[in-house]
Order: structure tokens, then sequence, then C-alpha cells
């Protein structure tokens, strides 16, 4: 097996993009973690970023901006996902990396058994026609 010019990699095996440049993989991003720290993320929880940061930008690795920028707007973890062209795992851990520095808040859905029954609410604007 032939090396590279990098000694590195096979000469069929380089992570370039023709167009884009050196392609990284995404475990770099999070530097080899796979799971968040802390509470865990749900795919249609809401992120904004903090007056923290919005206020004083924080002094932050490199592939936290991105994430942050795009926090300037409520947004969901999916959609942050789809935005970044990321996986959901790498776009999470990176998210608690900014919960943790206090730049980010989660508003995590309403679970379902805390939902209103819709028949209630039904009853309820029924009742309220009838004034």
């Amino acid at each position: 097996m032939q090396l590279s010019d990098a000694g590195m990699s096979p000469p069929d095996e380089r992570w370039l993009d023709d167009e884009a440049g050196p392609v990284v993989r995404p475990y770099t991003f999070t530097r080899g973690r796979t799971r968040p720290a802390g509470e865990p993320l749900d795919l249609i929880a809401v992120v904004v970023a903090s007056r923290r940061a919005r206020n004083s930008p924080p002094k932050l690795d490199p592939e936290l901006f991105p994430v942050l920028r795009l926090c300037q707007r409520p947004t969901t973890v999916a959609d942050l996902a789809s935005d970044l062209d990321l996986p959901i795992g790498v776009v999470q851990v990176l998210l608690a990396d900014l919960r943790e520095r206090s730049l980010i808040t989660v508003h995590n859905p309403v679970p379902p058994a805390q939902l209103p029954d819709p028949q209630i609410l039904r009853e309820v604007a029924d009742a309220l026609r009838r004034l």
C-alpha cells in the first residue's frame, strides 16, 4: 500500500473535495465525543442564543461560531443539523458545549402527557361560542 505525500493515508482515500477543499470528519468537531454533556437535547427542542451571547461575543472554539450564529433566532435542534449539514449527534454535542457556557437557552417541548385533552378544549370552545 502506497501512502500519499502526507504519509497518513492511501492516495485514493484523500479527504478532499474538488469544490470545497479539505473535508473534515464530523467527530473532529466534537473532539471524539459522541454524547452531549448534561440533559439530552430533543430533536424538536427550540434553541436560542442567550442575551449574554448576543451582548458580548465570547471566546469560542471555531466550530461553535456557526452554531451560535444560527441560534440568534429560535430554531430547533433538527433544523440546526440540517442548516449546518452535520449529523444530529455532532450538533447535540456542540449545543451542549454552548449550554454549559450559558450561551444558549434550550426550550424543550411539552410532553404529550402534559398537553390538555383535545376533547376538553372542544368543550371549552363550544361553551365560549354559546356565550
